[in-house]
């Protein structure tokens, strides 16, 4: 039997897409990720990129341990990319051209978190020192050769670096597509201070702020940095309609004006709940839409309200955090009231359960999905605490939280106090999702989840082993059958000026036209850059639309552009329609110029009055685009469920995105004379050294805060930049690479390395480089 000429365009349109089967609620293999997924963004329609830290993954490229890779949407299968600095714990950002940028990390390290064998470069592992690295990737499709080089990461510290050493820094982006740096570690640890805690400028602290590209600009010193007292590493930044900026870190809150450097202090974070690393609460900007004015309000979510004593130093937190509950609480921040008044947290609904190291995918329709985290603790890693030992009583591994969370959970920024959080019938994964988890939103409106691995290197054995199974959620609105198929989908999207318009066929919904005219949304949502439970740059923006609609159930929807660059930065971001809740494809775009500078807007076009047309119906089974409960196990209430084959195409191209040379405008080359660099620096601890003092030579206190005294059986605190041997590897390992990923062995407190001349790439004198050179 032959297909009609319009079922079977439509079938053409669609053949290159994916057969997916999708029951809402549930959780989907992903297949591998062969790295473990610290990191993770959107490239376009096709890729999602992924980032690790420098370890002894089994998959290999180019000879050595990869730590990056590339997933495909459509097939689910991972390919391989070669980093050359270690990335660990970087932060991230899109560029206004649609490439993406991440920034510093760790040094160069070998087996077991242990020093580098050439200072700045590992002959094992063959990762370059990464601390003030700044690597550039252009994202490619299938249909390029990812072995040319514009597919391939730029990672160059010799040509384009940052102007300071930056671990567990923040990024945000600004109105004219740069990015401010905030902060980070310099040589690192549990968190970022001493204790007690009086060295006036912290030693492995970065307490400063700069910018990409520097165009001129200087590092500059933080204040609020100083303040927040070493619970500031992965600052929450957000970008607002003044062009100034929110940073919350540890319990403080300011309103910053980065040109001047004015910080303007706002009330403290209610409870004393710390929402930033290690606490690792979930924190997101709620969607900006027509009716709130495109007016920012940051949720706060869990996190963990510790004693200040407990959290501890660089070494390890002062108290055994697995046992420790994560927090319920959630607040709401309006920080710029519209009516003029003083902004105030305001306490929200509890969260189902206590989470550490949750996080939030903002969906299409407006709602947040949580997903990810552990019931008590933090994130972070240790071989003790300060009320065990040894790494060998530690009951879970190296993991400083227990209990992981599997089931996620959706908030709804609309409905009522006392009803925002729901679990309608979800499905919990079986997998652990602990520390250096992540998760990202796809173009068909399902989210990504991978990652986890709370070890200092690769380790299969352990109670929360190094993950590289990916998982694909799917959210409630995906029990409806039929998705919206809009066409005329632009490519780009200006900062005001003229509008647009899109169609939305009658097949793409149920029931009165006027309904679902009135009840469709034009949203542009960019995922971020996800790691540590945040994804820097997420935001919603919902453009404003009328609609028409005709006699035949089509509906025309005339829509404004983009409101300003304070409100969605220039850059890549997905556009959804969404009719009655369900969300079509995603069609990637580009927002403003796609070049760093000064944006160039227009007044808001004025929009056509809606034409209704009482008669006018869709002509999808009104079953079909019913969203119901989820279809998972969940004992939780929930409707039937209903199982989906997703077949709503995106169409518009996708844009296509300039090579590296074409983004980048200004690389600064600095020097840094005479400087050593630190050694690996990561803040597990090792063996032999002071015994029993946790604190910098400071006994542990009694009580909740860890046993005091002396003991021989103790591994020494991690100090960093101190050593009482230099030659003795930090993390070091007894394992061999060539046995497998790195497993849990005996700590050998004899082990010796021997000391390593620093491979500085900026250095006056000329320096041969190391084998393996890129």
């Amino acid at each position: 039997m032959l297909l009609p000429p319009s079922l079977l365009a439509l079938w053409l349109a669609y053949s290159s897409l994916p057969a997916i089967a999708a029951t809402a609620g549930t959780f989907a293999d992903g297949g591998s990720t062969l790295v473990s997924a610290m990191m993770m963004f959107l490239g376009n329609t096709e890729k999602v990129y992924i980032l690790d830290k420098a370890e002894g993954n089994a998959a290999q490229v180019n000879g050595h341990p990869a730590w990056g890779a590339v997933w495909d949407i459509a097939t689910r299968q991972s390919n391989v990319m070669d980093v050359a600095s270690n990335v660990f714990c970087a932060s991230g950002m899109h560029l206004p051209n649609g490439s993406y940028v991440a920034f510093g990390g760790n040094s160069a390290v070998s087996r077991g978190g242990g020093a580098a064998s050439g200072g700045n470069w590992d002959a094992e592992y063959q990762d370059f020192d990464g601390s003030t690295a700044i690597r550039v990737l252009n994202p490619c499709t299938s249909s390029d050769n990812f072995a040319l080089t514009q597919c391939q990461w730029f990672d160059n510290a010799a040509v384009l670096s940052m102007q300071k050493k930056r671990w567990y820094s923040s990024a945000e982006a600004l109105a004219d597509g740069s990015i401010v740096l905030i902060g980070g570690f310099v040589g690192g640890g549990y968190i970022n201070r001493n204790t007690p805690d009086t060295t006036p400028v912290p030693e492995a602290a970065e307490n400063s702020f700069e910018f990409y590209p520097a165009n001129g600009r200087v590092v500059t010193a933080m204040n609020f940095l100083f303040v927040t007292g070493g619970l500031n590493a992965y600052a929450h930044a957000f970008l607002l309609n003044s062009g100034k900026m929110l940073v919350q870190a540890n319990v403080s809150t300011m309103i910053w004006d980065y040109n001047n450097n004015v910080e303007t202090y706002l009330p403290n974070m209610p409870g004393n709940v710390v929402r930033v690393y290690p606490a690792s609460g979930a924190v997101a900007m709620l969607p900006l839409t027509p009716s709130n004015n495109w007016n920012p309000t940051i949720l706060f979510c869990g996190g963990n309200d510790m004693p200040e004593p407990a959290w501890g130093n660089y070494s390890f937190p002062a108290i055994n955090t697995w046992d420790y509950p994560a927090s319920t609480d959630c607040q709401r921040l309006t920080p710029e009231p519209l009516d003029g008044s003083a902004a105030a947290y305001e306490a929200d609904d509890d969260m189902l359960e206590g989470r550490s190291m949750g996080q939030f995918i903002i969906l299409p329709d407006g709602k947040l999905l949580v997903v990810n985290g552990a019931l008590n603790g933090t994130a972070g890693y240790a071989h003790a605490t300060g009320q065990t030992f040894v790494e060998s009583q530690m009951p879970f591994g190296m993991s400083l939280a227990s209990g992981p969370v599997g089931a996620p959970a959706i908030y709804d920024p609309n409905a009522p106090k006392g009803q925002r959080w729901s679990r309608p019938n979800f499905d919990t994964s079986p997998i652990a999702r602990m520390y250096h988890s992540s998760a990202i939103l796809l173009p068909d409106g399902s989210v990504l989840i991978a990652g986890s691995n709370p070890n200092v290197d690769v380790n299969t054995t352990t109670v929360f082993n190094t993950e590289y199974r990916a998982e694909i959620f799917y959210p409630h609105y995906f029990s409806a059958t039929t998705r919206p198929t809009p066409s005329g989908v632009p490519t780009t999207i200006s900062y005001g000026g003229p509008s647009f318009d899109i169609t939305v066929p009658a097949g793409s919904y149920s029931g009165s036209s006027n309904t679902a005219a009135a009840n469709t949304t034009v949203v542009l949502i960019r995922g971020g850059f996800t790691t540590h439970a945040m994804n820097m740059g997420q935001r919603y923006v919902q453009l404003n639309n009328t609609y028409t609609v005709q006699t035949n159930g089509t509906i025309v929807l005339h829509v404004a552009q983009a409101p300003n660059p304070n409100i969605l930065q220039p850059g890549p971001a997905l556009l959804f329609v969404v009719i009655n809740g369900i969300p079509s494809n995603g069609t990637m775009v580009i927002v403003g110029s796609g070049n760093f500078g000064v944006q160039p807007t227009s007044p808001p076009a004025v929009l056509p009055a809606n034409i209704l047309v009482d008669s006018a119906k869709g002509t999808a089974s009104g079953d079909s685009t019913n969203i119901t409960s989820g279809s998972g196990n969940s004992n939780d209430s929930g409707s039937n469920s209903h199982l989906g084959a997703i077949i709503g195409g995106a169409v518009g191209a996708v844009t296509v995105i300039g090579v590296l040379a074409g983004a980048v405008v200004f690389f600064i080359r600095h020097r840094r004379n005479g400087v050593r660099a630190v050694d690996s620096t990561s803040y597990a601890m090792t063996a032999g050294g002071q015994i029993g003092t946790g604190y910098r030579g400071a006994p542990l206190p009694g009580g909740i805060y860890g046993h005091g005294g002396n003991n021989a059986s103790v591994a020494s605190s991690f100090v960093p930049l101190h050593r009482q041997v230099d030659s003795d590897p930090w993390n070091g390992s007894t394992t061999h690479l060539a046995q497998g990923p790195y497993r849990d062995e005996p700590f050998d407190p004899k082990g010796r390395m021997a000391s390593v001349d620093s491979f500085d790439p900026y250095a006056s004198v000329k320096v041969v480089p190391q084998p393996g050179y890129r």
